[in-house]
């Protein structure tokens, strides 16, 4: 999506029941057909053996309590935010703008910002996408369109790898993948579990072998079986959804990823500071209220 989103939208179904009369209005998120549990995705990952974790020592990795910004509709301009990480858009932000975030306070890290499951129409590299790989548009955002990740291996995997190196070549520290729970979606193609448990792996992978941490973006349910690859995760809207924590789901949840000493982040775009700040502190996640259009308004849980 132009900015990140898989979860930010809301579907809200209007149904007029003749029995009854009543009409009823339920906000969903936007996948549509989400495993039941992740026990079947662990299962999947262990049928489908997939390759080990690649070890990367020199990755940043974000203490459990990090402050941020997230901020993609637009490039961040001096000042600055006293924060020690910044999450912003890897196509439109330049090497000099990356070298200036890391100048302007000692410590500070930057995260390139990148869609790995959809077609951007106004991307440079647009015209490298081979028809075949395109699907569906993606619902509300325009010149957008799913991918079908199973291609990692040709033509898809290239494109994908020359994104991580102007990542690397920009001086980014890490990355963030978005739009990698397609399998949740119409897509336009008949992907499954463990579609996406390789290609995400795979992602992880590639950054690793380009000394970029991996951050996890939404793909809840398949966190049990992606936990060793990536380095920390990052939310939206898990508060709203009921579905941050292996308490309300059962068997997967970001506390997971606390667990093993892996930095958390979630925003929430429609529920007040009120109703998930103390929640996310408790579980010790980084937690912000955002614009939907993630612009520089911000406010923190701590």
């Amino acid at each position: 999506m132009r900015f990140s989103r898989s979860l930010i939208t809301a579907l809200v179904t209007c149904c007029a029941i003749a029995l009854t009369g009543v009409a009823q209005a339920q906000a969903q998120p936007a996948h549509t057909q989400r495993p039941a549990t992740a026990a079947t995705a662990t299962a999947t990952a262990e049928k489908l053996k997939l390759p080990a974790p690649i070890p990367c020592p020199g990755c940043w990795r974000p203490a459990l309590n990090t402050s941020w910004q997230w901020q993609l509709s637009s490039v961040p301009t001096e000042p600055f935010l006293n924060v020690t990480m910044y999450d912003i858009d890897g196509f439109n932000a330049t090497k000099a703008t990356v070298r200036r975030l890391h100048d302007t306070k000692a410590g500070r890290k930057v995260v390139c910002y990148l869609s790995a499951g959809s077609y951007e129409d106004w991307r440079p590299d647009e015209a490298d996408f081979p028809a075949s790989v395109l699907g569906d548009p993606l619902d509300d955002w325009e010149g957008e369109r799913w991918l079908d990740i199973r291609q990692y291996t040709g033509a898809l995997g290239g494109i994908m790898r020359a994104r991580l190196d102007m990542c690397k070549a920009k001086g980014f520290d890490a990355v963030e993948f978005d739009n990698v729970d397609g399998y949740t979606n119409e897509t336009g193609f008949d992907l499954d579990a463990g579609d996406q448990l390789r290609y995400n792996a795979w992602l992880a992978n590639e950054a690793h072998r380009r000394g970029l941490s991996a951050a996890l973006k939404n793909d809840v349910t398949q966190i049990p079986a992606l936990l060793p690859y990536f380095d920390w995760a990052l939310n939206e809207q898990c508060w709203q959804y009921k579905e941050c924590t292996t308490q309300q789901n059962g068997d997967y949840g970001y506390d997971q990823f606390v667990k093993a000493g892996k930095a958390v982040f979630t925003v929430e775009y429609e529920l007040p500071t009120s109703k998930f700040c103390t929640k996310s502190n408790t579980q010790n996640f980084n937690s912000l209220k955002k614009n939907l259009d993630l612009d520089a308004y911000r406010v923190a849980c701590r």
